[in-house]
């Protein structure tokens, strides 16, 4: 690697006694707490070099003064954080998926500081891309880092989601937009895609993240065999979004799939892939907030209420550890409510997506709600991140998604139902 031309005229970050072991280790972000003094006034978005307070040399990454994380390390070699080094990112990003997750239409790209680019999202739709940057270099970088897609996955379109309330922390105001348009290629409302074997008709221009849930890919696809392997079973798909799991599972043969979420454009586009795949008698879309609609139906159910399979896919319940304590009654809460509309041997299938709360904690507030109900519970699976959603394990925040799939048990052991392996 040739030297960087910009390595004389980098601004030095000196990190104070003792604060170089979690950076030496992998973590990306240096807070203003970890830090000892700054040389040259960098300015807002500038690359700065990072050193312990010993002089020696950690890394490079982009400095922001008026965020909490004050450094995002992208490198532990002294290079120019260029085109080339976008590129160069962007190609061993690809060759992980394709490796790790191969023939695949749909799969997260870039995932932030599972993939070294800490503040940039790309998801891949086909042949378009979703981008958003949720940190101040990465915005200002954002032309750059559309030049390096376009040579990478040479894309029909590159669309920006920066609507996320994360940007406000770096200063960032939301916006959309978009950045790339292959000549002569033209686009409607919703891009169609496969996953696992369904046809998606996804706007890219709705719903949360870039567009639709990527992490759960690999989750819709044991929730459907797992339903296969049941006798036609009543699904109950609590925060469907735009319909995921309650698709694979109508796929799958569920005789029916009652799909709740607050979300009304979401549920349009979920009926909307019903429609594609010929589903829509099995699946029932309900616009509404899940927690009142398990209050009502679980205060007195009777046999022909209860569900075969529930499925439970919040979005998260804190973005803060100061707010845990409320996001565990609130996960104790619907699973307490969605308990009481399971039948006997019936399955609950649960997600945590906050890095906050984990595995053990989640897990804990469902062993909870069935105490309450006086239930026994026998845990069927465990779900997890796909490889496109890498975990560092030095980097606690790249490891968020879990659940579990628990089977209600009375009077004695029930007989299995064929869990899908996790290693199928």
């Amino acid at each position: 690697m040739n030297p960087p031309k910009s390595e004389a005229v980098w601004p030095t970050v000196h990190l104070r006694h003792g604060e170089a072991e979690r950076i030496q280790a992998g973590h990306p972000w240096i807070y203003a707490r970890n830090i000892q003094k700054v040389t040259q006034d960098p300015s807002d978005g500038s690359v700065v070099q990072v050193r312990d307070h010993r002089r020696r040399f950690l890394g490079v990454g982009f400095f922001n003064g008026q965020s909490k994380i004050r450094v995002r390390l992208l490198s532990r070699e002294k290079q120019d954080l260029d085109k080339t080094f976008f590129v160069r990112k962007c190609q061993q990003a690809l060759l992980w998926r394709q490796r790790h997750l191969p023939n695949r239409a749909c799969f997260r790209l870039i995932h932030a500081e599972g993939d070294g680019l800490s503040g940039l999202t790309v998801d891949c739709y086909g042949d378009q891309l979703v981008v958003q940057t949720t940190s101040l270099g990465m915005d200002q970088r954002l032309p750059m880092i559309t030049e390096a897609l376009v040579e990478v996955m040479a894309p029909s379109r590159i669309i920006e989601r920066n609507d996320s309330i994360g940007r406000s922390m770096e200063g960032l105001e939301p916006r959309k937009s978009v950045l790339y348009q292959k000549q002569g290629s033209s686009f409607g409302d919703s891009v169609r895609v496969e996953m696992n074997g369904l046809e998606w008709d996804i706007p890219l221009d709705q719903g949360h993240k870039t567009a639709v849930y990527l992490d759960q890919y690999e989750n819709y696809r044991r929730l459907g065999e797992l339903t296969a392997s049941m006798k036609a079973p009543r699904v109950l798909d609590a925060f469907t979004f735009m319909g995921g799991f309650a698709l694979h599972c109508a796929k799958a043969g569920a005789s029916k799939v009652i799909a709740i979420d607050q979300s009304q454009e979401a549920l349009q586009a979920a009926d909307q892939s019903a429609r594609a795949n010929d589903l829509e008698p099995r699946c029932e879309w309900i616009h509404g907030n899940v927690f009142d609609w398990l209050k009502e139906h679980s205060k007195e159910p009777d046999a022909d209420s209860l569900f075969d399979l529930i499925i439970l896919d919040p979005p998260s319940f804190t973005r803060n550890r100061r707010s845990m304590g409320d996001a565990m009654r609130g996960y104790k809460e619907i699973h307490l409510r969605a308990m009481r509309l399971l039948k006997p041997g019936g399955l609950l299938a649960t997600f945590c997506c906050s890095h906050h709360i984990d595995a053990q904690a989640f897990e804990s507030s469902v062993i909870q709600a069935a105490m309450d109900n006086r239930w026994i519970l026998r845990r069927m699976a465990s779900f997890g991140q796909p490889a496109d959603h890498p975990v560092v394990p030095s980097i606690p925040e790249t490891q968020y998604l879990k659940g579990f799939c628990y089977q209600r048990l009375e009077d004695g052991f029930i007989a299995d139902p064929e869990v899908p392996s996790a290693r199928a």
